[in-house]
């Protein structure tokens, strides 16, 4: 029997079946995208973190809403054999992680089923093939950039500088994060021990640059250094394995994918709308001598359709990087309508993946060789994923 303690409780509460500060015991039945544990009571779905399938749990319900509630677990009566002592003594409160409670193996067979769960419910992709997750080299430690928070506690009388608290309320004073390399940990120390913000809610963007490559402060660059050579690698054999000659780069941030790729192909198209991030892209080609590409700033969905004509789609490979929120539906149509003999998608939400790879494969037009996990972002919920599409 295991006891918790990691939440305080919230104030929500609406008169339907479950109440507020109910407890009840749950059997755990699945682990959703997000972290969070699915169990039922009387027909009512209860979402509960920091828990495994198969899990019996005693749960007080904290938040209630017309089809679902949600709870936070007070003692877990029959542990998964899965389960360890979480390394960081802020996990359960801080919101940034949600799988320290589990075997670094147990993170990757969730991430795993998550993804392709999330194929076949959203896209009804039924039929695709998810290789196994490709695991980070190290599973703590591997963050160069994250954000904190500053907030004044009245209560105590204090500044709290660190993550979101899990409620996304307050704010988690935190002395350490256990996640980033010892350089972020140190500059937030030096953030803590500095004069007090100048206003409250301010928040703080702590980084270190990724060597040999120019970021702009506000530009994307992958989170996790130590495993982004099996990101990239992914995206090469893949490309390799279409052959083809041409590369357009969507959403292609300082370069890093046609960059990586130019050795493969006669020439290449990067297409960002940060006009920053294209100037850095410019400076990362010319430092690595890489002469066939040319990058453009721009909306992709219009540069896509003007520029692609001025390759062969058949023997030109598509690549996307898109947000978390997916491709712009008029994006996904202009790669439809241009046809590339292969798309290289690249996404770090497989909801909005397993939407957008409905839409390219709608009437067969695209089919889904392959999805690769690769797990950038050990402890957390997020998962990232390569998945490769030829045209029918």
């Amino acid at each position: 029997m295991v006891r918790l303690s990691y939440l305080g409780r919230c104030s929500y509460f609406l008169d339907v079946q479950l109440t507020v500060g109910q407890h009840l015991e749950l059997q755990i039945e699945d682990v959703a995208f997000g972290g969070e544990g699915v169990g039922r009571h009387q027909g009512c779905v209860v979402f509960t973190p920091f828990v495994d399938i198969g899990e019996e749990v005693e749960v007080e319900i904290v938040e209630v809403k017309s089809s679902y509630a949600r709870a936070v677990p007070i003692t877990i009566k029959q542990p998964s054999v899965h389960r360890v002592q979480p390394v960081c003594p802020y996990f359960g409160s801080c919101g940034g992680c949600q799988y320290q409670h589990l075997k670094y193996e147990r993170q990757l067979e969730l991430k795993h089923k998550q993804v392709r769960d999330l194929l076949m419910k959203i896209g009804k992709l039924s039929d695709v093939q998810v290789r196994p997750v490709l695991p980070s080299p190290e599973q703590f430690g591997y963050r160069i950039k994250i954000m904190v928070r500053a907030r004044y506690d009245r209560n105590a009388q204090k500044w709290r500088i660190g993550f979101l608290h899990l409620d996304n309320r307050t704010v988690v004073d935190l002395e350490e994060c256990k996640l980033v390399r010892p350089e972020i940990n140190s500059q937030l120390a030096e953030l803590r021990s500095g004069p007090p913000p100048k206003r409250n809610g301010v928040k703080f963007v702590l980084r270190i640059p990724p060597p040999g490559w120019e970021v702009p402060p506000d530009s994307f660059f992958q989170n996790n250094l130590v495993a982004l050579p099996l990101l990239i690698d992914t995206v090469r054999k893949f490309h390799r394995a279409a052959g083809t000659r041409y590369l357009i780069d969507v959403y292609c941030g300082v370069g890093l994918f046609g960059i990586e790729l130019a050795n493969q192909v006669e020439s290449f198209l990067g297409i960002e709308i940060d006009r920053r991030a294209i100037a850095a892209a410019i400076k990362n080609a010319a430092a690595r001598n890489v002469a066939n590409g040319t990058f453009i700033a721009g909306p992709a969905e219009a540069l896509l359709q003007e520029y692609i004509s001025k390759f062969t789609p058949r023997e030109t490979t598509v690549i996307v990087d898109p947000p978390r929120v997916g491709c712009l539906p008029g994006t996904l149509q202009a790669i439809r309508d241009a046809k590339p003999a292969q798309v290289i998608y690249v996404s770090c939400n497989p909801s909005t993946l397993a939407r957008d790879l409905t839409m390219l494969c709608q009437d067969g037009l695209y089919r889904v060789e392959c999805v690769q996990p690769i797990d950038m972002f050990p402890q957390t919920k997020h998962i990232e994923t390569v998945s490769d599409l030829r045209l029918n």
